[in-house]
């Protein structure tokens, strides 16, 4: 039993080091991330409510916040 365990710390042995830098990327990732995500929801957010609202073409707003303008194409 030994002689395994032995052996698994020599193969196994782990040959990465961690700083405390590395928690800190962590963290900005995982903020960037949602952040990001909330970004997207506010942009998308009447696309969002759509998908859940009943579909009334009258009161539809059809504009895009992504597309351009014709005014601003010529």
């Amino acid at each position: 039993m030994q002689t395994k365990l032995l052996l698994a710390e020599i193969f196994f042995k782990p040959l990465a080091y961690l700083d405390p830098g590395t928690g800190s990327l962590l963290i900005q990732l995982l903020l960037a991330g949602l952040l990001g995500i909330g970004v997207a929801i506010r942009i998308f957010w009447k696309n969002i409510k759509g998908l859940f609202t009943k579909n009334n073409k009258e009161h539809e707003d059809t504009n895009d916040p992504t597309s351009l303008d014709d005014d601003l194409i010529e």
